[in-house]
């Protein structure tokens, strides 16, 4: 009665517009949350540690909200055992965390280990699996070594192998006790905002360029360290590997056919570029990218296409390198038909050539981007479950921000509500979604964001050098639909 209680009045408050579904989540089912090293570890020079392009990035004036940094964010690199006792009051099943690949290995090359870094990592995980958590580990979270970075970075194709000797690396020190791993936290954002756009570090503007070169160097890499794992380590490990893709649902304006087209492109664009030559059947980039993107580069003089051709060799060792899907998503937009843009300078929205914009009735987060549609996720699920072949499906990032309040109706009633879609899709629909992952643990360094806008479940005190968390109404209510598999007091079996 005590939790009924407390989850009426919290949906009173943030006014619900649905009642959340009373069907209970499949035995099977796992909940998680998840963080990243960058955005919440600190010590970001400490003990050996190198520095990587969000160190470098943040360091550098009017990148950042109120110019901050993740110099100390959460400080867990000297709090872990504060983060393990959050983590087990919340009684969630596995933690998604990624490594600091500059913790490790400081220069970003496999010949020099720090053993500090290393040793950080397996007390960690060793202190999560003593408390019945699985360690969900990602290998790349946004933060590669500058050293990396002053060489090119990603769209340097030497970082296919030398990313490989890093996840090598990874599995031989951590894979005992880890068996769940993701190569790649959304390659669209590094490679978008990093190499095209230049909105986040290492901010390279060269939209309609670098952007495709990174996405290449990337599914290679992570079909490398795929492969590695495979032949290597899983005999003997008995893990997992996948990679983590985003995507927001991408909902036709009108049910003409040309609305419906170009919705299906903004999803191949942003979401396919990745996922298809790793989930789908065929393989290969999209073929409305490389159709498109070919015209337009020779129309604009180039000699070949911007977007680089996977040969077929590449295409058959890139298809079916994973063992489950992961797939964060947050939002919907609303997608039109307009003309192809005009044929000037290359760009990637050039290329994809529609118009998107957001509902202005749809609830809003402290995030202009992040607008609360739980239909949207259903709809989602159902598009990767059809277009890649039925795969398991883990959500690994689904999360709500605001001002960092410890009683956050509006966080609660977004968790219900797309859980919601997420119990339509596996029951009405038949989806196969065997993992939800909450983001975030706490409120952290939120990248270009800085400390504006919270996505945690606790409290974090940025003021206090102690870094003193709190749990919020939404951290009590996720420890309850953990312990019950339920989104109210009481479910149907």
């Amino acid at each position: 009665m005590k939790v009924t209680i407390f989850f009426v009045a919290v949906l009173l408050l943030g006014e619900s517009r649905s009642e959340p579904s009373n069907k209970k989540f499949p035995e099977n089912f796992r909940f998680g949350v998840a963080t990243a090293a960058y955005q919440v570890e600190g010590g970001w020079a400490d003990d050996g540690k190198g520095e990587n392009i969000w160190d470098h990035y943040t360091h550098q004036p009017d990148h950042v909200a109120n110019n901050a940094t993740g110099d100390v964010a959460c400080d867990s690199y000297h709090k872990y055992m504060d983060d393990v006792e959050m983590l087990t009051n919340l009684g969630v099943n596995y933690y998604r965390f990624s490594l600091s690949w500059s913790r490790i290995l400081p220069t970003g090359y496999s010949n020099e280990i720090n053993e500090a870094g290393v040793t950080y990592y397996k007390n960690f995980i060793s202190a999560l699996k003593e408390n019945g958590i699985e360690p969900f580990v990602t290998l790349y979270h946004w933060d590669l070594p500058q050293p990396l970075q002053e060489i090119g970075g990603w769209p340097n194709p030497l970082l296919e192998d030398i990313f490989a000797e890093y996840a090598r690396t990874a599995f031989t020190l951590f894979g005992d006790d880890v068996k769940n791993w993701m190569t790649f936290n959304e390659p669209k954002q590094t490679c978008l905002a990093g190499y095209g756009l230049g909105s986040a570090a290492p901010g390279i503007s060269a939209s309609g360029i670098g952007e495709y070169e990174c996405a290449y160097t990337v599914v290679k890499a992570h079909a490398k360290a795929y492969h590695i794992y495979d032949e290597e380590f899983r005999p003997t490990q008995n893990g997992r590997v996948s990679i983590v893709l985003d995507a927001s649902w991408a909902e036709p304006a009108s049910d003409s056919d040309e609305d419906k087209e170009a919705a299906e492109r903004l999803l191949q664009f942003d979401h396919g570029l990745y996922a298809h030559p790793i989930y789908h059947p065929d393989g290969n980039f999209p073929q409305v990218m490389i159709g498109r993107i070919a015209d337009r580069s020779e129309k604009e003089g180039f000699p070949t296409s911007r977007l680089p051709e996977l040969s077929t060799e590449e295409i058959e060792y890139i298809r079916g390198t994973f063992d489950f899907l992961c797939l964060n998503s947050y939002t919907t937009n609303m997608v039109k038909w307009t003309n192809d843009y005009e044929i000037g300078a290359p760009g990637y929205y050039s290329d994809l050539s529609v118009s998107t914009y957001q509902d202005p009735s749809w609830n809003n987060s402290a995030s202009g981007w992040l607008k609360v549609v739980p239909w949207g996720m259903r709809k989602l699920l159902n598009w990767v479950d059809q277009t890649y072949n039925h795969p398991e499906i883990v959500i690994t990032e689904n999360g709500f921000s605001d001002d960092g309040r410890l009683d956050d109706p509006d966080r609660i009633n977004y968790y219900a509500e797309y859980l919601t879609s997420v119990l339509e899709a596996i029951f009405e629909d038949g989806v196969n979604v065997t993992g939800y992952t909450a983001w975030s643990l706490m409120d952290n360094f939120e990248w270009n964001s800085g400390y504006t806008e919270k996505f945690g479940i606790y409290q974090v005190d940025f003021e206090d050098p102690d870094r003193t968390r709190t749990i919020k109404s939404s951290g009590e209510y996720y420890k309850s639909i953990v312990a019950n598999k339920c989104l109210v007091d009481t479910c149907e079996e």
